[in-house]
């Protein structure tokens, strides 16, 4: 029983979980915000082919 309450009162390891958590929680946001961008920079992109295709004389192969 002695060991059962020096385990519960020892917080040596609760640093590691809070950054533990908060690592997470950044890489989930990171994950949101690249999906909301990634729709948007496709776009983007098709406009900037669309313009170099048209400059270079409408080209293909």
């Amino acid at each position: 029983m002695k060991l059962f309450k020096s385990f519960q009162k020892d917080e040596t390891g609760a640093g590691t979980v809070d950054w533990v958590v908060l690592t997470a929680g950044v890489v989930v946001l990171a994950g949101i915000a690249i999906n909301a961008v990634s729709g948007a920079l496709t776009n983007v992109t098709s406009v900037v082919e669309d313009a170099i295709t048209g400059a270079a004389g409408g080209g293909g192969s």
